[in-house]
């Protein structure tokens, strides 16, 4: 076999398809964001970026900056290796601290990436409890779905927030056998939010653990930045909550919070944990520094949501077609892969707008989009130029409107 011949013929697949994907080479300077530099063959120049996780800004924020250069000076620049070998440092324990207090849970277990929170835990349970049948929701995201795929365990899917469908299912299932009900709170691709609360009802009725993944709510809803179940009162009946440290807090890194026993059962079973090098001390001391002038700060979160609104508002007066939800996430469908990267290109190269197309796999085919995320830092002159640009390309690329 020709391996080169073989990767090349791929990689024109996936350029005949539209769906070949080009990193866009930014330069994030602090205290310019939602601008940033954008370099390719013809030169460098100026964006507003406006698909972003960085959902609060807080990857610029003076406490996290700050919290993050003094970890340098005290403790140098890497981890030193696992946790279990090297140590844990002081800061690592303090955030643990620090994740478990904001869900209301006995403890927390932090990980590189929320990727690995959710694959490793989801395949860790999986794979040591006996008969466990996991029920996923249709719509979950790769790494839970690898997670649970790696542990070999029974998976069943139910329809995408669908209740009525997983109480079937739940019905249906052996009453004899552990269950665990996985699922997001807010869904990154088309900004709709679970049922959390019908769901922990099934859970407790049916005798299942609930495993849910805020990944795209910590920080950003509740009162504190808890997330979704934080806002609706109900962390207390969730048995694992998951999250990152790399959208809404700015930095990077996953954990998960739960009872003691289960994060440490976690901790001593899952290799996803036991052998990868711990989060570097700076990582950790600006998540720290970020998860706690969010549980103070009200203004990111309120700012953010009027941003959204104003978006949406004159999205809709332009007639441009956006998926209609709950979050903060607006989904722009286009709905052909080849058009959607082409408008991107658009907008970058002529308009300085810098939004990612989402094509296949991330979303099902025909349903294309750019996935737009408003920040506190976007302004009204921001927003108007991002709706007077698409309300140009939408002729000029033959896009159709949505009635007025």
């Amino acid at each position: 076999m020709d391996y080169e011949v073989f990767f090349n013929e791929r990689l024109l697949d996936l350029r005949s398809e539209g769906r070949y994907r080009v990193f866009a080479d930014l330069e994030r300077a602090r205290g310019t964001f939602p601008r940033a530099m954008i370099n390719s063959p013809d030169g460098s120049r100026e964006v507003i970026v406006w698909c972003s996780n960085d959902y609060l800004g807080m990857g610029r924020h003076p406490a996290v900056v700050s919290a993050m250069k003094e970890a340098v000076d005290a403790y140098g620049a890497g981890a030193g290796g696992t946790r279990n070998i090297a140590g844990t440092n002081h800061l690592h324990v303090l955030l643990e601290c620090e994740l478990a207090a904001l869900h209301g849970k006995q403890a927390a277990l932090i990980f590189n990436s929320g990727y690995m929170s959710n694959w490793a835990t989801l395949a860790t349970l999986g794979t040591h409890i006996p008969g466990l049948i996991i029920f996923s929701d249709a719509a979950n995201h790769a790494s839970m779905i690898e997670g649970i795929r790696h542990s070999r365990c029974e998976c069943i899917v139910w329809r995408h927030n669908d209740v009525c469908d997983l109480n079937e299912k739940l019905r249906a299932a052996d009453p004899r056998a552990p269950k665990l009900i996985a699922f997001e709170s807010v869904y990154s691709m088309d900004g709709d939010i679970a049922p959390i609360r019908d769901i922990c009802d099934l859970a407790e009725n049916y005798g299942a653990m609930t495993y849910l993944d805020e990944v795209h709510a910590v920080g950003m809803y509740g009162h504190t930045g808890g997330g979704i179940a934080e806002r609706e009162g109900l962390s207390d009946r969730l048995t694992i909550i998951e999250g990152t440290l790399a959208k809404a807090y700015g930095v990077m890194g996953g954990y998960i919070a739960a009872s003691a026993a289960l994060c440490d059962f976690i901790r001593s079973f899952a290799s996803g944990f036991i052998f990868t090098t711990a989060l570097p001390p700076a990582l950790t001391a600006g998540a720290l520094a970020s998860i706690r002038h969010l549980k103070k700060s009200p203004f990111e979160r309120a700012r953010l949501q009027d941003r959204v609104a104003r978006l949406r508002g004159l999205l809709d007066r332009a007639g441009i077609p956006h998926i209609d939800n709950p979050s903060h996430i607006v989904p722009i469908v286009i709905g052909d892969a080849a058009k959607c990267k082409r408008v991107s290109d658009l907008l970058v190269r002529d308009l300085g707008i810098y939004a990612q197309p989402i094509n296949y796999p991330t979303v099902p085919r025909r349903t294309e989009r750019l996935r737009i995320t408003p920040t506190p830092l976007h302004t009204d002159a921001d927003i108007e130029h991002l709706v007077s640009a698409l309300a140009t390309l939408w002729s000029h690329c033959a896009l159709s409107k949505a009635a007025a």
